[in-house]
C-alpha cells in the first residue's frame, strides 16, 4: 500500500489538526506545536504510541564562515499509511530543514515506513557531510596555528570541542532509535505493521551511516586533540626561544657588570688604578668578552 507524506513547516494549531492523523494524542500535538528549543534540545527519539509512532530528529548544520553549528528540528508522526513531518524554523533566523527528497519519493509507490526510511537516510547523509565539514574546519585551524594568535586558536578549539559534544548528543539517540527499528522494538500496537521486514532491512543502511558518522566524530575529536597538542608544543617552543634570548641578554651583561663592580671598589691599591691605559684596558675586556659571547651564541643558533 502506497503511503502519503504530509510535510508542514511551522504549522498553526488549526492546520496541524486538519492534516494530522486522527490517532494523534493531545500530548503529541502539543509537542509538534512547541517551538524549537536552544541548541540540541529536545533530545531525538522514536517511540511507539498505540496506533502511531512519534519521532523527533535534529539535524546539525555547520556554518564555516561564522564558525557556528545550529540545529534544525524535524518531528514525525508515522502510521501504516501516512507519514507526517513537521519542520520547525530554528531561532535566530536560521533556515529550517529542507526536505529535498520529498518531491522525489512522493512519486514512488512506497509505504509510509519506506518513506520514513528515506527521510532518516537523508538525515544520516547530512551527518556524514557535517563530519566532513568539521574535518575540513579542523584542518584549516591546524594550518592557522603558526600565524594565528594563541588566544584565537584556544577559543576555536574550545568551540569545536563543544560542537562535537553537542553533535554526539543528537547523533547517538538517533542511531539508537534506528537500531530499535531494526530490532523490531518500535511498532504500533494495532493495525498493519509500519516497519515490515523490507523496511527494517532498508533501515540497516541508515544505521551504518549513523555508525560511520559516529566514528567520524571520534576521528574529528582525535584530530582536534592533535591540533591542541600542536599548539601547546608551539607555545612551549616559543617560550624556549624567549628563554634563550633572555639568557643571551643576561650572559652579555654579566661580564661588564663584573668588571665594573671590581674596578668600582673603593680600595687604594688596585693595580690598574694609576695605570695610564687602565680605562682602555677595562673597555677592551668588556668589548672582547661581549664579542666572544656573541660569536658563541650565534654559532649555537640562539639568536
Amino acid at each position: 500500500m502506497a503511503g502519503t507524506w504530509i510535510d508542514l513547516l511551522d504549522p498553526s494549531a488549526e492546520e496541524l489538526r486538519e492534516k494530522a492523523p486522527r490517532e494523534l494524542e493531545d500530548t503529541a500535538l502539543a509537542q509538534l506545536l512547541a517551538p524549537p528549543q536552544h541548541e540540541d534540545e529536545p533530545r531525538p527519539t522514536l517511540q511507539g504510541h498505540g496506533d502511531y509512532i512519534f519521532g523527533v530528529f535534529l539535524i546539525a548544520v555547520a556554518v564555516p564562515d561564522e564558525d557556528e553549528v545550529y540545529y534544525q528540528e524535524i518531528d514525525l508522526v508515522l502510521t501504516h499509511d501516512t507519514l507526517l513531518t513537521v519542520r520547525k524554523t530554528p531561532p535566530g533566523g536560521r533556515p529550517a530543514c529542507d526536505v529535498a527528497i520529498l518531491g522525489k519519493v512522493q512519486k514512488a509507490d512506497e509505504s509510509a515506513g519506506m518513506l520514513a526510511y528515506r527521510l532518516v537516510d537523508d538525515i544520516a547523509e547530512r551527518y556524514l557531510d557535517l563530519v566532513d565539514a568539521l574535518n575540513d574546519e579542523i584542518d584549516e585551524l591546524e594550518d592557522r596555528v603558526e600565524e594565528q594568535a594563541a588566544e584565537l586558536t584556544r577559543a576555536r578549539i574550545s568551540s569545536l570541542r563543544h560542537d562535537l559534544l553537542h553533535i554526539r548528543r543528537t547523533l547517538s539517540p538517533m542511531r539508537d532509535a534506528v537500531r530499535r527499528v531494526i530490532d523490531n522494538t518500535v511498532e504500533v500496537e494495532e493495525g498493519p505493521e509500519v516497519f515490515p521486514h523490507d523496511v527494517e532491512v532498508a533501515f540497516n543502511a541508515s544505521y551504518d551511516k549513523f555508525l560511520r558518522a559516529s566514528d567520524g566524530l571520534d576521528f574529528a575529536r582525535d584530530l582536534l586533540a592533535g591540533v591542541r597538542d600542536y599548539q601547546q608544543a608551539k607555545i612551549a617552543n616559543d617560550q624556549n626561544d624567549v628563554m634563550k634570548r633572555l639568557t643571551v641578554i643576561a650572559a652579555l651583561l654579566l661580564p661588564p657588570t663584573f668588571i665594573v663592580g671590581v674596578y668600582g671598589q673603593n680600595f687604594v691599591d688596585i693595580p690598574e688604578l694609576r695605570w695610564h691605559y687602565g680605562y682602555a684596558f677595562s673597555w677592551g675586556v668588556i668589548v672582547g668578552s661581549t664579542l666572544l659571547q656573541l660569536w658563541w651564541f650565534r654559532r649555537k643558533g640562539w639568536f
